[in-house]
């Protein structure tokens, strides 16, 4: 056993024994090749620990973006750069330091000295997964977050979707031009529309199926239609992108859910009953809720670009992170009911398909371009898109936030779904 790694796990046994024994359990190799430039590094699996220039001006550069607090959380220990140059700020009371990749953290005690850090009594060592959601302020080593192992994918996928949020709200700018000209084009529509809240309590104590237009969505068709010939059965709530599969199998909805400006017409069957009702945002296309026969319904999203005109047209304002599926269930739940069960809320590619229904890339981006992966209800990586991550990111924290209300998933082949059950009856 090499000199160093006997050295720094003696510092683990003494701080963090558990940790210690985990170390010498790992037994995972690791694709690790060295990297030179004006300096070196480390490489595994292609991905490179630090610069090979610089490790130290790297990480002080990394430093400019940590707020200079008391406490830090950072995800990753890097070549052990970044702990040791933050340890030198002297308002520095606590580093809480997570491993993302139990492996990876071995190598590095077998190859470099740790020990300084390591015996910082400011220091704390955990297992990132020992914990259910992210911890702030943080800040996490970009390297580690392509390396995290299986067991810390979730907070992996929650580091990514935190560091991505500022970007995303871009998309929704208050001062947008085009957004706020698709609003007023649709005021005629909610000065005469009814609020979404009407229908809040309406199906007090009941159940929810919300339908989703994910692969696994056509699993179920047999059963939704026979369930929703039941004379007390759920509501059924699809999302814009499912109605036409759910029409096609003789499956009609009782409500629709429509947010995004890009659905047009065409997305929906030719003839839809009058019977279903759409819940809509007023930055849906103002010809596609003109064409809608049946009862609609406005709402707003917590977004600023609706903050206006709120003020000018009130309605209920739903929560929504980028998904139509999360005004769908805020929607669920403000009708009162007691479980609600998610069809089709694969947050994947699961079987290199994108959707039931479509076509590959008719909704957005093909099988081809999923170059990520989040583990399915059968412990498996499956394909899938960074923005996906972060949307089911969004509904777990929702999940937990509403523990009075008892959510099932219908699929394992799609992404597992923290804070579900797998319902008994859909699931074999």
């Amino acid at each position: 056993m090499p000199d160093i790694f006997i050295q720094n796990l003696a510092l683990l046994e003494k701080r963090w024994p558990s940790l210690a024994d985990l170390l010498r359990q790992e037994s995972a190799e690791l694709n690790v090749t060295l990297v030179k430039g004006l300096s070196s590094t480390l490489a595994v699996d292609g991905i490179q620990l630090s610069s090979r220039h610089d490790r130290i001006k790297e990480a002080c550069q990394q430093m400019t973006a940590i707020p200079k607090v008391p406490e830090i959380h950072l995800y990753g220990i890097g070549l052990g750069d970044l702990p040791r140059e933050l340890l030198n700020r002297t308002e520095l009371q606590k580093l809480h330091i997570h491993v993302l990749n139990e492996s990876l953290f071995g190598l590095i005690l077998h190859l470099l000295e740790q020990n300084d850090w390591l015996a910082d009594p400011r220091v704390t060592l955990h297992m990132a997964s020992e914990y259910k959601d992210i911890q702030l302020p943080f800040f996490a080593i970009p390297a580690e977050l392509f390396l995290a192992t299986d067991g810390n994918a979730k907070i992996r996928d929650r580091l990514v979707a935190e560091i991505e949020q500022p970007y995303v709200n871009q998309r929704f700018n208050p001062k947008n031009p085009e957004l706020l000209d698709r609003i007023e084009q649709n005021i005629l529509l909610l000065k005469s529309d009814p609020d979404v809240a009407t229908l809040f309590d309406s199906y007090k104590g009941k159940e929810a199926f919300v339908l989703a237009s994910g692969p696994s969505l056509e699993l179920h068709y047999l059963k939704l239609l026979e369930i929703r010939k039941r004379q007390d059965r759920p509501v059924f709530i699809a999302l814009d992108t499912a109605l036409r599969p759910l029409m096609a199998n003789g499956i009609e909805p009782d409500f629709v859910i429509s947010i995004d400006p890009h659905i047009t017409s065409t997305h929906f069957p030719d003839l839809i009953p009058d019977s279903i009702k759409l819940i809509y945002f007023p930055l849906a296309q103002n010809q596609t809720l003109v064409n809608w026969h049946g009862k609609r319904y406005a709402a707003y999203s917590q977004s600023a670009i609706y903050d206006e005109v709120y003020q000018r047209f009130p309605k209920a304002r739903f929560y929504s992170s980028g998904s139509v599926l999360h005004p769908a269930v805020d929607f669920a739940v403000h009708l009162g009911v007691k479980n609600i069960t998610l069809f089709g809320a694969d947050f994947s590619y699961p079987r290199n398909k994108t959707h039931s229904g479509w076509g590959d890339g008719a909704l957005g981006e093909p099988v081809a371009a999923a170059k990520h992966w989040v583990l399915n209800g059968n412990g498996e990586r499956v394909k899938t898109l960074l923005n996906f991550r972060s949307y089911l990111c969004a509904l777990e924290r929702y999940i937990a936030y509403h523990p009075e209300v008892q959510f099932y998933n219908t699929s394992r082949i799609g992404a597992f779904i923290d804070g579900t059950l797998f319902h008994p009856e859909f699931v074999k």
